[in-house]
């Protein structure tokens, strides 16, 4: 990828040398003008290969590119001008984003001896709704690699992507059980992630799930419910959200769901629904909660339907991710509100869901510390 960089911007430099040598020989009346003109083809051609080999490079090796730019260079490299400007933002982001990967590798390697994050229990990772943890597609991104590369133990959540809070956490409580059978540890530490943490929650106090876990790290999770949700509720018509549910389930059933309920995992993410949730779900004394919050700066921080969401979040619940606001995500001890200077943290990026570096936010390190502040804990 880099190799692609040096190549656009050593043409570039090129070019400019030549542009200043072809006016320099336009003065001189002794150089021939076919051989001038040659010249300028020779030097256009190879000009244009090497550029053309480093944009190929960036398109299939850049993380940080994303989907937009790679058709916008795609579309537009053939128009003066346009193609210098998108190139130029093309290469700034291939740039950040090798320097910000050599930077976490030299810091790994630094404390690899460490394993800062090899705590006294594994940890177990807890989707959100409308998800799965699937082997080829890591709902957490790049997270768990960066974690286990740190010397932490990984598992997953493995519930349905989407079901009433109290199925989804009978489903979560069997799986942890598996876990302790299988690894023999006497507990877990539990990170859950948007309507993960109430599962969690639910499995914690009412299942009886207390005594296998050590701590609960809630991230972005409604504790307190989404407004929105409410009000959307109470104003899309029955026949609309019975289709869209009769859709969804069908889809995630072949998807490995075993009984998907679409609007039973939605309707218990309501404020209504959540204060009668917190009035019978109880904080458990032997268990560390902990839960962080993060939110967008505008709606331009994220993509659709984050950027959507954030709007009816904002008018409804304050400041918010895309999806939860900043005050339904505090529960326990408070760790803060994460964001970044240009653009925010959405409800996707928190965990890695695009896989691209934002500036001013490392995520996988955020975990990194996250994990290694419940090693210190003794956890």
């Amino acid at each position: 990828m880099i190799g692609g960089y040096e190549l656009i911007v050593d043409s570039t430099f090129v070019f400019i040398i030549e542009i200043l040598l072809y006016i320099f020989l336009y003065r001189n009346k002794g150089i021939c003008t076919s051989i001038h003109i040659l010249n300028v083809l020779i030097c256009v051609v190879v000009l244009f290969i090497t550029v053309f080999n480093g944009i190929v490079r960036l398109i299939f090796t850049s993380r940080d590119l994303g989907i937009k730019n790679r058709i916008l260079i795609l579309c537009l490299c053939w128009f003066p001008i346009l193609n210098l400007i998108i190139i130029k933002i093309s290469c700034k982001k291939v740039n950040y984003e090798y320097l910000y990967e050599l930077k976490k590798a030299e810091r790994n390697n630094l404390r690899k001896e460490s394993e800062v994050c090899n705590t006294k229990y594994p940890v177990v990772l807890v989707h959100g709704i409308f998800f799965r943890d699937w082997l080829f597609l890591n709902y957490w991104g790049r997270i768990s690699n960066e974690l286990e590369r740190n010397g932490a133990v990984i598992y997953y959540g493995n519930q349905g992507s989407s079901n009433s809070v109290a199925v989804s956490a009978s489903e979560l409580k069997t799986n942890i059980m598996k876990i302790i059978k299988e690894t023999g540890c006497e507990k877990v530490n539990i990170i859950a992630h948007s309507k993960g943490g109430l599962d969690a929650r639910y499995a914690i106090s009412k299942l009886g799930l207390s005594e296998y876990v050590s701590s609960l790290t809630t991230i972005n999770t409604p504790h307190r419910g989404c407004k929105y949700v409410d009000f959307l509720l109470d104003k899309i018509p029955e026949s609309i959200k019975s289709f869209v549910a009769l859709k969804y389930n069908k889809a995630f059933k072949k998807l490995g769901d075993k009984n998907p309920d679409f609007l039973g995992g939605v309707n218990d993410l309501t404020a209504k629904s959540c204060k009668q949730f917190n009035d019978e779900i109880k904080n458990v004394d032997s268990i560390m909660y902990q839960s962080v919050a993060s939110k967008m700066k505008n709606v331009f921080s994220a993509g659709f339907p984050l950027n959507l969401g954030y709007l009816f979040a904002k008018h409804f619940d304050g400041e918010n991710d895309g999806l939860v606001s900043v005050s339904s995500a505090k529960w326990g001890n408070f760790l803060g509100v994460l964001t970044a200077k240009n653009r925010g943290i959405s409800h996707g990026d928190i965990i890695d869901l695009t896989r691209q570096n934002i500036e001013g936010f490392d995520v996988c390190e955020f975990y990194v510390n996250l994990v290694n502040g419940l090693k210190e804990k003794g956890m």
